[in-house]
């Protein structure tokens, strides 16, 4: 049986994609902090949950031991907004740990199961960016300049491992509703958070990005879908979204 590995797998786009690639017939290694989150989806799937906090080291290490020394497909969810002030206004910590999960982290996830991928003879990595990290937007410095960061480590690891057996891929969401992911960068305020989506009558979902990103993975081993942009019919750019009147 093919093996993936899914972090931040505890909801949302990560969740999701875990139950669409264990309907493909893969054994995922549910990869997130929360552990009793995944010890449930893993129990739903018949998936394997590892506890890991992917800017630690150490976590990394332990998920690499328990995934072994084959791995198919690495998707590399994990990240998130944290904030939306204004550059005069930033709050340098709230930077520090968008950079570390949004970049750091998926670097050491890489790092630590890149050996597994190349023995697999034909190993996937693909990374979660967004339109964030090709495009600027007030309010958003922090967030675009980590998600920048996703895609530029994305096109380097592909030049790098031009040689291996191993495809880079990025998959680069616009709009998307999830559960959690505005109300944690609006710091649990729900109003804020909805009026993200406000008068979008269909925004992305969850289920949408991860039957792409099972899409793109489960394509023949020598076609690489480099980066794929996919934003809802009602977003046509970051700044122009159609919007029901009240």
């Amino acid at each position: 049986m093919k093996t993936a590995v899914v972090t931040g797998s505890s909801s949302g786009i990560g969740a999701a994609t875990a139950r669409q690639l264990a309907a493909a017939g893969y054994h995922v290694f549910l990869a997130a902090r929360r552990a009793d989150r995944i010890e449930a989806l893993a129990e739903e799937i018949g998936g394997t949950a590892v506890a890991t906090d992917v800017t630690s080291a150490e976590s990394v290490a332990g998920l690499a031991e328990a995934v072994g020394p084959r791995l198919d497909v690495l998707v590399n969810n994990a990240g998130g907004a944290f904030g939306s002030a204004p550059v005069a206004q930033a709050d340098a910590e709230q930077w520090r740990r968008m950079y570390e999960v949004n970049v750091i982290g998926l670097m050491q996830v890489t790092k630590a199961l890149l050996p597994a991928l190349i023995a697999s003879g034909a190993g996937t990595i693909l990374n979660v960016g967004s339109t964030a990290g090709r495009i600027a937007y007030e309010g958003g410095a922090g967030y675009t300049a980590a998600k920048h960061g996703t895609q530029v480590v994305t096109e380097t690891l592909r030049l790098e491992l031009w040689d291996q057996p191993v495809r880079v891929m990025e998959i680069a969401p616009g709009m998307v509703r999830t559960d959690e992911f505005a109300l944690v960068r609006f710091d649990g305020d729900e109003e804020r958070a909805a009026a993200v989506y406000a008068g979008v009558a269909e925004p992305l979902v969850a289920e949408d990005i991860a039957d792409i990103i099972t899409f793109m993975v489960t394509r023949p081993a020598h076609v690489n879908l480099d980066e794929v942009v996919v934003r809802p019919r009602a977003q046509a750019a970051q700044h122009k979204v159609h919007r029901n009147p009240r």
